[in-house]
């Protein structure tokens, strides 16, 4: 398939800046992926959806605050510091993105907060924006971990164009949030309510876990027209064994499995066996699901509505039908669903 085939008009007031007023109370839409069928509805909803045995295949990866503003040595100008990923704790070296890039340099010191809680070097360059920092920190990596939470910002996207506020702390995390290394929300997830789950589990649906480590990649943009020359960037997922035969015993069962989310569904379908059940895993994922695509272990899957050319269109447009999902699409435009992070909510049934 081709880039220009996933283009669709979306306009600018169809993005959602701010969340729903209650997290169970936004917009659900339900497509049949068989006959197209679509019914509009509201996410609390989706309890008539699901029996007694079914799974639900959460992704509990927790947010953490990876947007620090801090100033340059000597001549005292702004830098905006994204924190990607650590890659090593002893050494507190971390991948991050920097802006304006062109100011920052290897060698070059950083501080960060009025009275220079923390400080960083620069060791390596590593793409045209992205450094390799070393943060010059003492204490312990609790101590640490504090210092990022009150110097750091919860990283909204950039086309969220306001300031994050405490509610966004709250809101852009899910209610099971646990493992931390996320840097954007798991954002299906994030429509589930305490009370919601809670009614869930009186019916006896069964949760899941996985943990997969949203990184920036998730928004990155498609540049080739032919898709099999896209590369995604690698992400870490983990699936324990417990989840794992949760999984299988559904499948076994011939139940309804639903993954929750596109990052859910990259860690299923990343741990495959030979004989289409799910393995427990510790490892990256640079899989990118487009259509054709032949799904091994969700029949299900809960997504919010996702950006024009997006790979997080093109995985739903594979799980629910090309030309199904692109009606679906047209449709939520001139029904004004939410669409993004803080949108509204599809399940594929």
């Amino acid at each position: 398939m081709k880039l220009s085939q996933f283009k669709f008009h979306l306009p600018d007031s169809l993005v959602a800046h701010h969340p729903a007023e209650k997290r169970d109370e936004s917009r659900l839409m339900v497509l049949d992926k068989k006959t197209g069928h679509i019914e509009h509805k509201l996410f609390k909803d989706v309890l008539g959806y699901f029996d007694d045995k079914d799974v639900m295949i959460l992704n509990n990866t927790k947010v953490f605050p990876a947007r620090l503003y801090g100033n340059k040595e000597k001549t005292g100008a702004t830098i905006e510091v994204f924190l990607l990923r650590e890659l090593n704790k002893e050494l507190r070296l971390w991948d991050v993105l920097v802006d304006p890039a062109r100011k920052i340099r290897v060698g070059n010191k950083l501080y960060f907060g009025d009275d220079d809680l923390l400080v960083a070097e620069v060791v390596d360059n590593t793409t045209s924006r992205g450094r390799t920092i070393r943060f010059l920190f003492d204490g312990t990596d609790e101590e640490f971990r504090e210092n990022i939470e009150i110097l750091g910002e919860t990283p909204l996207p950039k086309y969220i164009k306001r300031k994050p506020t405490l509610e966004d702390k709250e809101r852009y995390q899910t209610i099971f949030a646990k493992n931390e290394g996320a840097v954007a929300a798991p954002t299906a997830g994030l429509h589930f309510s305490r009370e919601l789950m809670k009614r869930l589990e009186l019916k006896g649906v069964e949760f899941a876990e996985v943990t997969l480590h949203v990184g920036l990649g998730t928004f990155r943009q498609v540049e080739v027209e032919d898709l099999t020359k896209h590369k995604m960037d690698s992400e870490q997922f983990m699936i324990a064994e417990k989840d794992a035969n949760v999984v299988n015993k559904a499948i076994e069962e011939k139940r309804r499995i639903c993954a929750v989310g596109t990052t859910v569904m990259r860690s299923i379908e990343s741990a495959v066996s030979a004989s289409h059940t799910l393995k427990p895993m510790n490892d990256w994922t640079s899989k990118f699901i487009f259509p054709p695509y032949d799904f091994s272990i969700a029949n299900s899957m809960i997504t919010n509505f996702h950006t024009p050319e997006s790979t997080l269109l093109m995985m739903v447009a594979a799980f629910g039908g090309y030309e199904h999902v692109m009606n679906a699409y047209e449709i939520a435009v001139k029904e004004k669903y939410r669409f993004y992070s803080y949108g509204d909510a599809m399940l594929i049934i």
